[in-house]
């Protein structure tokens, strides 16, 4: 949890800057503390600075892909164990994406673009083991 707010912090990586401002409305309506980059090289940086509860991150990022940067998160001994939930507007890479993993684990959660904000918000609350919505 955010040390600041008491609330989990939600790590969100896409390109697209119209999807992170929307998550974040999202999931600070939700009595969440998001934090965001459309930029995949910060990804780890503010992973080891902020340690997130759980990160929303993109697939189809210009490089490093989301593809890459979940394997550095994966391969990273302090960063490991921080739950992902990857989304894509293309099932394909994702397809790939499960095909083509070495020896890392699949993501903890999988949404497709345009996803449903209440089954997002479910995964979200599912992975961070909470079974009701969090107030605000």
């Amino acid at each position: 949890m955010s040390p600041a707010t008491e609330r989990p912090c939600i790590l969100i990586v896409d390109d697209d800057e119209d999807v992170v401002a929307y998550l974040k409305t999202v999931l600070k309506d939700h009595g969440y503390h998001p934090i965001s980059t459309t930029a995949g090289d910060e990804v780890l940086n503010l992973a080891r600075e902020h340690r997130p509860d759980l990160i929303c991150l993109d697939i189809s990022m210009p490089p490093p892909t989301g593809v890459r940067i979940y394997r550095d998160l994966r391969d990273d001994p302090e960063l490991k164990t921080i739950p992902v939930i990857m989304v894509t507007g293309v099932e394909r890479e994702f397809e790939d994406f499960i095909k083509t993993r070495r020896q890392v684990p699949p993501p903890d959660g999988y949404h497709r673009k345009p996803f449903d904000v209440d089954e997002l918000l479910a995964t979200v609350r599912k992975i961070l083991g909470e079974s009701e919505e969090i107030t605000h």
